[in-house]
């Protein structure tokens, strides 16, 4: 009895030993691993840094990481070594996601990474003050962050054809800088509040998206000169669309419109307007021009359609009325 309480000590005693030692084994195997993982990724990231400092040019003074059609899906730690960069332009890198450091270069006045994947804009894009320029157009984002809004800087803002972003925080009312905003081709059935109160936005792309009417808070925009929306769903013009005294561009196409509100024609800054396509209640002809260019004119700018339509409208509806005066339209407007 003795004999075998002595044996299976002895072979317990044996069988820990050799435990231990395969345990540590292990972790030697493990930590070896490790550190060789560890090499790879400094010997890694020392390529990289090379191949991305080879990208570096100057233009118009500017200090800019330039790549085109090559293969960059994550950016490495290493870029920081070059936070000197006043300009990223990375097109059609497959790019996925924007670094979580990106707000450690406070010298980036560029940040143009379009026609990538990026599907988020991180919260540290919020710390880029020196900011002037953010193109984010044909990505896959869906949300911008709030934290955009301390980008106090930021003149330009693009995020045209990312499919899916349907709204904007209402904190980017605070770009007091903002003139130029590409919201195109993407899911908006509104034009956002944020939009409406930008004070300086100057010109404002929401074409191709669900827009079905437009706010009577438009006229808040003072500044805006230019306003694309063609291909939406609008069905009517608000009233006050005509205390827009800035407005010199104004693109309609493709749209819903029934009818041209007459108080249009107190917009006398229009230079250009565009209301081809839209199931007008009224057919207008005008008279044809005597040249070529006067022709051009009239398809494109839309100035004397517009304005012989509202003079049409109002004699249709006085006839309706029983108040028919004659009225005849002009070509000169």
């Amino acid at each position: 009895m003795t004999e075998n309480v002595v044996c299976t000590g002895a072979i317990n005693a044996v069988k820990e030993v050799w435990e231990e030692r395969i345990k540590k084994h292990n972790e030697d195997v493990k930590r070896e691993k490790e550190f060789q993982h560890k090499l790879v990724r400094i010997w890694e990231d020392r390529v990289s840094l090379t191949k991305l400092r080879e990208k570096v040019t100057r233009e118009d003074g500017r200090v800019v990481l330039k790549i085109e059609k090559e293969e960059w899906k994550t950016l490495p730690s290493s870029l920081l070594k070059l936070n000197q960069l006043q300009e990223w332009q990375l097109h059609r890198t497959g790019l996925l996601k924007i670094p979580e450091f990106i707000g450690r270069f406070q010298n980036l006045i560029v940040l143009d990474l379009s026609r990538n994947t990026i599907s988020e804009i991180p919260r540290g894009i919020g710390l880029l003050i020196r900011l002037q320029e953010l193109i984010l157009s044909y990505n896959k984002i869906k949300t911008v962050p709030k934290e955009l809004s301390n980008c106090a800087s930021l003149e330009k803002l693009e995020l045209a054809v990312n499919r899916d972003i349907s709204d904007l925080p209402p904190e980017l009312s605070k770009l007091l800088r903002l003139t130029h905003l590409d919201l195109s081709m993407n899911n908006f059935t509104t034009i956002p509040l944020a939009v409406l109160n930008m004070p300086a936005l100057e010109w404002l792309d929401m074409g191709s998206n669900n827009l079905q009417q437009l706010p009577d808070s438009l006229e808040r925009m003072q500044s805006l000169h230019t306003l694309w929306l063609q291909r939406n769903v609008i069905t009517c013009l608000p009233e006050t669309i005509k205390n827009m005294k800035n407005l010199g561009t104004l693109v309609l196409s493709n749209n819903k419109l029934q009818d041209i509100p007459g108080c249009m024609e107190e917009m006398t800054n229009l230079r250009f307007v565009n209301f081809r396509d839209n199931p007008l209640r009224l057919e207008v002809t005008l008279p044809p021009s005597d040249n070529t260019e006067g022709e051009d004119e009239q398809e494109l700018f839309g100035l004397q359609f517009m304005r012989a339509y509202i003079q049409e409208s109002r004699r249709t509806d006085d006839q309706v009325n029983g108040l028919a005066l004659p009225i005849s339209i002009h070509s000169d407007g």
